[in-house]
């Protein structure tokens, strides 16, 4: 079982720099018919905004938008997807040679502070939460700071100190609706804070190891020893700004100079963080590509090390797989759904049997969407 437990949605005529060599989506259909991908979460996902309702419509649209766009997917025949709202669609599905599409929602961007709206979404056949994105939203802090356009300034690194009581509530009605919360791009105190709060296994479904790669999107031990602690799963990404070498001193160094030189915050995020903000576009390209540059193309060892770091630390069935591609993620070897087949070959290298790699592939993430479903 192949499940690919985060990726982004192309619109039509909106592709953006993410996509595939071919300008297509890099988890299209028939890539995924290629790649044996069994199924993927599509993150109807929206970007940073001001806290205010003309935003918040504004992401609505771009979430709506997006929901069509897999509807249309889903209903065209010659792709053979079906819509999954469980793990038994998604077993039926691999059963009958199609493929399942499951839905997450990504950013509470997108309903501001009308929780009532989960309900719609979850109607739509969302299953998969996430609070946050890049920004903090009046649900959660995030990972990632945002430029906030109301004030000119920088986003503190907290907001609420973790969680909102807005957020509590969302988590609540989240879980009594049977979703699995994502806690990837959470903050560390909000991330702490909802296993605290729930009874429920949770994912982060594109995340690797601060340990290996110190940057803010990375979950540290204590994060990932009470997500496997709860029942949960850590998908890895094949996202090269979270896998490169943070004990290399000088590549650390050119990182900050680099930061620096372009008036950026040198310590405490990742490598592109607020790039975003940068209003000279000749000046964000050049910035782009001297970062880019100075982590090098990366290779599929990489994420395969923060694989086993997390089996020896947490076991493998708390072990995934969840790309980020259609949205920077992606590297030889692993850089569209195609070419999953090679992720295979590079655990049975690394030693892993056909039963652990199943569980990494797939198993793990159908067992606590089960465990969330079960309420």
């Amino acid at each position: 079982m192949v499940i690919d437990a985060h990726a982004d949605i192309v619109v039509a005529g909106h592709e953006g720099p993410y996509v595939g060599e071919d300008g297509r989506s890099k988890v299209a259909p028939d890539k995924l018919a290629a790649g044996g991908v069994d199924a993927v979460v599509l993150a109807i996902a929206v970007g940073p905004g001001p806290r205010a309702d003309h935003a918040y419509a504004k992401a609505r649209r771009q979430a709506d938008r997006k929901l069509h766009t897999v509807a249309e997917m889903v209903a065209d025949p010659a792709n053979d997807l079906v819509l999954a709202r469980t793990s038994a669609d998604i077993d039926d599905a691999k059963s009958d040679g199609k493929r399942a599409i499951v839905l997450g929602f990504q950013n509470t961007q997108i309903i501001g502070t009308d929780l009532d709206a989960l309900a719609a979404f979850h109607a739509a056949g969302t299953r998969i939460y996430a609070l946050t994105h890049i920004g903090h939203t009046e649900c959660a802090d995030s990972s990632r700071l945002n430029f906030d356009a109301t004030t000119g300034e920088r986003e503190p690194t907290e907001l609420h100190g973790g969680l909102s009581a807005l957020g509590r509530e969302a988590l609540g009605l989240i879980t009594a609706m049977g979703g699995l919360v994502d806690v990837s791009q959470l903050s560390r105190d909000a991330c702490l804070q909802t296993l605290d709060l729930l009874d429920k296994p949770v994912i982060a479904s594109h995340s690797n190891v601060k340990a290996l790669c110190d940057v803010s999107r990375n979950l540290s031990d204590e994060e990932i020893g009470r997500i496997a602690a709860g029942g949960g799963v850590i998908h890895v990404s094949p996202f090269r700004a979270y896998l490169w070498d943070s004990a290399d001193e000088q590549l650390v160094a050119d990182i900050r100079s680099t930061r620096a030189a372009a008036g950026l915050p040198e310590e405490g995020l990742y490598p592109y963080e607020l790039y975003w903000e940068m209003t000279d576009l000749a000046a964000q390209q050049a910035f782009l590509e001297a970062i880019t540059a100075l982590l090098g193309p990366g290779n599929l060892d990489d994420m395969i090390d923060h694989v086993d770091y997390l089996v020896d630390r947490v076991g493998v069935e708390h072990v995934g797989i969840g790309t980020d591609f259609n949205h920077g993620a992606g590297m030889p070897g692993f850089n569209e759904a195609h070419h999953a087949p090679n992720v295979t070959n590079a655990l049975l290298l690394r030693g892993y049997d056909e039963g652990a790699i199943d569980k990494i592939w797939g198993r793990n993430f159908l067992r606590v969407l089960d465990a969330a479903q079960a309420v």
